[in-house]
C-alpha cells in the first residue's frame, strides 16, 4: 500500500476530476487520456516526463499531456503533496479555438514544469470554486475560474493549435492501440494485435512500446482501470467492476488501482458518494 494519503474528491464540473495526495508513493510508468495540470504544495517531485527527467517543488506547477507516458518519485523519504485536475481534451480544443478564432484540432502542453506564479493562482481559484466549496460558488464563478485557467494555459503553455483536417489513416500501431481501447476486457492476445497491425508479434510488440512508452499489457491494464472507474462512478459494485473491466477478480482489480493511482477502488467509490 501506498504510504500516505490519496484523495479523489467530487468536481463540481463536468469533464474535470481532481486528486488531491500526500505520499510518498512511487508511481510507475503511466498515462492519462486527459491533460492534467497540478501545484506542488510541499516536499519534491521527480518524473520522466515526455521531454525528459523533471523534478518539481513546491509551488511549482505541473502539466501532463494526454497519452503522454511518464512516472512519478518523491525526491526523498518526507514524500510531497500535490493537487491536480484532469482536464477532458475537448475542453482545451475549445478554448484554444475561441481564442484563436481558428478549428483546432490537437494542442500540446509545453513544459512537465513550470514556476509560474500567475497559473499557480489560476490554479488554486478554480480549485477552490470547483472542489472545495463548490456549494457556495455559482456556475458563472466557475465558468470563469475555469476558461481563465485554460486560456493562460494556451496562450502560454501551449503549442499553436493544429487546424482540423480530414481524419488521418491510422498506422499499425495506432490500430492495435484502438483495438484496446474499443474493449480493455476482452482478453487478447499479442497475435490478435499483431495481426491487426499486420506485423509480427515481435515488431508489434517492439513498435508499441516504441510509440506508447508502455508494451500492450501495461496499456491494456491502465485501460482496465480507467473502465473500472467508470462502472464504479455508474455505481456498480466493486466485484461488478472488476469483471466488467476485465480482471481476474477483485483483489487483482484493488491492486492495479493502487499501482496506479496511489489510491483503492473502495476509498474512489466512497469518494463519490
Amino acid at each position: 500500500m501506498p504510504r500516505g494519503r490519496v484523495h479523489m474528491p467530487r468536481c463540481a464540473i463536468a469533464g474535470v476530476e481532481a486528486t488531491v495526495a500526500e505520499t510518498a508513493h512511487a508511481f510507475p510508468r503511466h498515462s492519462h487520456d486527459r491533460f492534467g495540470i497540478g501545484v506542488i504544495l510541499s516536499g519534491g517531485h521527480r518524473s520522466a516526463s515526455g521531454r525528459g527527467l523533471v523534478e518539481a517543488r513546491a509551488n511549482d506547477a505541473i502539466m501532463v499531456n494526454p497519452g503522454e507516458v511518464h512516472d512519478g518519485s518523491p525526491l526523498d523519504e518526507r514524500g510531497r503533496t500535490w493537487r491536480m485536475l484532469y482536464f477532458e481534451p475537448s475542453m482545451f480544443v475549445t478554448a484554444a479555438s475561441e481564442l484563436t478564432g481558428a478549428a483546432a484540432r490537437e494542442l500540446e502542453l509545453t513544459q512537465p514544469v513550470a514556476h509560474d506564479p500567475l497559473l499557480k493562482r489560476l490554479f488554486e481559484r478554480l480549485f477552490s470554486v470547483a472542489v472545495e466549496v463548490p456549494f457556495v460558488t455559482d456556475d458563472l464563478a466557475r465558468e470563469e475560474a475555469l476558461l481563465e485557467l485554460l486560456g493562460h494555459l494556451v496562450r502560454v503553455h501551449a503549442t499553436r493549435p493544429i487546424r482540423s483536417s480530414s481524419t488521418d489513416a491510422l498506422g499499425p500501431i495506432a490500430r492495435a492501440k484502438a483495438r484496446i481501447d474499443d474493449d480493455p476486457s476482452s482478453a487478447l492476445t499479442l497475435a490478435n494485435l499483431a495481426a491487426d497491425a499486420g506485423m509480427s508479434r515481435f515488431q508489434l510488440l517492439r513498435g508499441f512500446a516504441h510509440e506508447m512508452g508502455l508494451p500492450p499489457h501495461a496499456y491494456r491494464m491502465q485501460r482496465r482501470v480507467v473502465l473500472a472507474r467508470q462502472w464504479i462512478a455508474r455505481g456498480a459494485t466493486l466485484a461488478d467492476a472488476a469483471a466488467a473491466a476485465g480482471f481476474a477478480d477483485q483483489s487483482h482489480m484493488t491492486r492495479a488501482f493502487v499501482r496506479l493511482l496511489g489510491v483503492t477502488p473502495a476509498n474512489y467509490a466512497a469518494a463519490l458518494r
